[in-house]
């Protein structure tokens, strides 16, 4: 019998789907990653009409588009790098919350849907990559 016809009992077909999971779980991070990176992050930091408009907007000015920006390009790296997954969605969530709320009080609501969509696939990532926090941890304690 194949590894994809094996009963789930001899454990071929549970390792199957846990490499699908992970290969899964990798994709999307790397969907994110390319999202905040281009799709987000840069706007902001080329300071393209359409971001410039937005922060004025808000009454936010260049000052909060280039942070925000950075942040996302941030996010967007360490979306990649093992030890810093976990650590990148919750940030990256907590910008998506700033996003929502600013979609609602100075957009009126258009588009708040968006953050909420995106924090629900950084919310697993975080979950699921947890383990390596403590990695991290016993990173940054080392002197």
């Amino acid at each position: 019998m194949s590894e994809t016809t094996a009963p789930v009992a001899s454990g071929g077909s549970l390792s199957g789907r846990r490499r699908a999971a992970r290969v899964a779980l990798r994709s999307v991070q790397v969907l994110l990653a390319l999202f905040y990176g281009i799709a987000s992050a840069l706007p902001k930091l080329i300071a393209h009409p359409s971001a410039v408009e937005s922060f004025d907007k808000i009454g936010w000015g260049s000052g909060a588009m280039y942070t925000i920006g950075a942040l996302e390009l941030a996010g967007a790296v360490a979306l990649l790098i093992p030890v810093l997954q976990s650590v990148a969605a919750i940030a990256l969530s907590a910008l998506m919350v700033g996003a929502f709320i600013v979609q609602l009080t100075a957009f009126h609501g258009q588009n708040a849907a968006t953050p909420l969509i995106l924090i629900v696939p950084l919310a697993l990532i975080a979950w699921a990559r947890r383990g390596h926090n403590g990695e991290l941890l016993r990173l940054v304690r080392r002197r």
